[in-house]
């Protein structure tokens, strides 16, 4: 892994528990969300998850998992993401600050049984993050750590 990577998939997620909607691009508004997804505001603003974490679990579990399945807003890979609290990442011409880890939770399994366990190490289930500028995102930005 490399301080550096890309943006592999953006998610938006209409209403709580509603379907994950993927995007070519999306708009980041600082101190609140992905415009038009349902959290906005708090710490958690924006979850990520690692294209290589991810398909560690799928190895573990024996078997192909779609992402939504995480139903984290932005998939990211060739840089890692576990014990990241307190960074910055740069996605696009956007900063993140990542707060903490996402932690797997029982609806994991309603997608894939198992799901929550193989999520459970190394921050396999991705960061949260605050947004701290308004920028536009788009799949295939570049993504690094400051």
């Amino acid at each position: 892994m490399s301080d550096t990577g890309k943006l592999d998939a953006i998610w938006i997620k209409r209403a709580h528990r509603g379907p994950m909607d993927e995007k070519p691009r999306a708009k980041l508004v600082a101190g609140r969300g992905l415009e038009g997804n349902s959290d906005q505001g708090g710490h958690r603003q924006v979850t990520l998850i690692s294209r290589e974490a991810w398909r560690r679990a799928e190895e573990e579990l024996g078997t192909e998992v779609p992402p939504t399945a995480r139903r984290a807003n932005l998939l990211v890979s060739g840089i890692e993401l576990a014990e990241t609290r307190g960074r910055i990442l740069r996605v696009g011409n956007a900063r993140l600050h990542i707060r903490g880890e996402t932690r797997p939770c029982n609806r994991m399994d309603e997608a894939q049984e198992g799901l929550r366990g193989a999520l459970d190490p190394e921050w396999r289930a991705g960061a949260y993050a605050e947004v701290l500028d308004d920028a536009d995102i788009a799949v295939g930005d570049p993504v690094r750590w400051e």
